[in-house]
């Protein structure tokens, strides 16, 4: 799915660019910040251990799967909204393409939950499951689709920027893969939250960049 598909069925046929572009920009805002409030909400909960995915598991946990799926669509709209604005520019076509697929990812691996592990929701293993569920791969290629496919287009996107906006761009792609592949597994849940956090505000920047050369 890509933005090219979205505009084409007529979903964003008639929104305002600068709509689109500001659902863009509140994806990673919406997303990061009913995680973290969860985080420190939901009883037992221990980041130190258990990734944020696991917060769709347990009585509460429609609110994290709502949470991945209205991202998602937030994050398309937005995709829609950058290939209007950059069309026929630097990063017009894959930019917003990569963006969609940021938005097709967050949507699966909302839809499609992760097993229960590491202690959660109470009564779960202690560690990893010993097998994986289909619906928990299908959770972790919609989490490798948003990682993978928003650090391509940090790069992509560099292209575009001054070189400020480029050094930033690649400092974000360096950043999100060193912590992502550092070989500590005692810490992944917390660098996978760091990732998100770096991930997610770099498309909040460029969306609110893109906006506001616009309204220049």
């Amino acid at each position: 799915m890509t933005s090219t598909t979205l505009t084409r069925a007529g979903t964003t046929r008639g929104v305002p660019t600068r709509t689109l572009l500001t659902a863009g920009a509140a994806a990673g805002p919406l997303f990061l910040g009913l995680s973290f409030a969860q985080v420190l909400t939901r009883d037992g909960f221990d980041l130190s251990r258990q990734p944020l995915s696991l917060l769709a598991l347990g009585e509460h946990g429609w609110i994290q799967i709502g949470n991945f799926v209205l991202s998602g669509l937030l994050a398309l709209a937005g995709a829609a909204g950058l290939r209007r604005a950059l069309r026929g520019g630097p990063a017009g076509t894959w930019g917003p393409a990569l963006v969609a697929v940021l938005g097709a990812g967050l949507i699966i691996a909302g839809v499609l939950r992760a097993d229960p592990s590491m202690g959660w929701p109470a009564g779960a293993p202690d560690g990893a499951p010993e097998t994986m569920s289909w619906h928990s791969v299908g959770h972790g290629v919609g989490a490798m689709l948003s990682f993978g496919s928003l650090t391509i287009a940090s790069l992509v996107f560099a292209r575009r920027f001054g070189r400020v906006g480029a050094l930033l761009s690649v400092f974000v792609v360096v950043a999100t893969v060193v912590v992502m592949a550092w070989p500590d597994q005692d810490s992944i849940s917390v660098r996978m939250a760091v990732g998100s956090t770096l991930i997610f505000g770099w498309l909040t920047a460029v969306s609110l960049h893109t906006l506001t050369e616009r309204n220049h």
